[in-house]
């Protein structure tokens, strides 16, 4: 069977990439998001193993210690992690899958996956990015500031990554999206993995031309 590929997606928060995602796996067989682990309370409407697995801290910073993350960060009082087992397991299946992870945690899985595939995801300007921050306008001028700056800081980081995709038009993002991953499915070692039996009947016997 073909392994699957890891699809490595960041961005800065207001370029897009969750509404992005979500119509990518929607579009194209064979995808898949990973489901984080997180030791934050679940909200109304979240489900266990859909949006996260919910664990308690003892029970993470465990898996920490068994070093069963591929990656993991601490966000305000709360830990995130993508686990090293759900994943391989996927892509052993021949699924590919996405994680969406800020630059910290692609440089940890990077350094682990060296074939994983990075995307990074722009907006199309500064001024773009700020309306969207902005929301409704009901945030007060300092938080739109601190996102813009936080935004800056993850943007800073996008020529770590192999692909950069500018969100403007979001049905062109989209198609650049589904043939990165299209491409990917191409290469001769994934299909040469996939059809083995049809190369081996091309190539066989002679060609019988002079």
């Amino acid at each position: 069977m073909s392994q699957g590929t890891l699809f490595i997606v960041s961005a800065p928060s207001g370029a897009g990439k969750t509404s992005l995602v979500r119509e990518l796996i929607e579009s194209l067989d064979g995808i898949r998001v990973s489901v984080s682990h997180t030791t934050r309370p679940r909200r109304a409407g979240e489900v266990d193993g859909v949006n996260y697995h919910f664990v308690d801290k003892a029970a993470f910073e465990a898996m920490v210690e068994r070093g069963e993350f591929f990656e993991y960060a601490r966000v305000f009082d709360n830990y995130y992690g993508t686990s090293r087992r759900a994943v391989q397991a996927l892509l052993a299946a021949g699924q590919d899958v996405i994680l969406e992870i800020d630059w910290q945690g692609a440089r940890q899985v990077r350094a682990q996956l060296s074939d994983a595939v990075s995307i990074f995801i722009l907006p199309p300007s500064r001024e773009e990015l700020e309306r969207r921050l902005a929301g409704r306008g009901t945030d007060e001028h300092a938080v739109i500031a601190r996102r813009m700056r936080e935004a800056v800081q993850e943007m800073s980081h996008h020529d770590e990554y192999d692909y950069l995709v500018i969100n403007d038009d979001f049905t062109t993002a989209l198609r650049e999206l589904q043939s990165l991953v299209i491409a990917r499915r191409l290469t001769v070692k994934r299909v040469s993995e996939r059809h083995g039996p049809l190369l081996a009947a091309l190539l066989s016997g002679e060609a019988g031309l002079e």
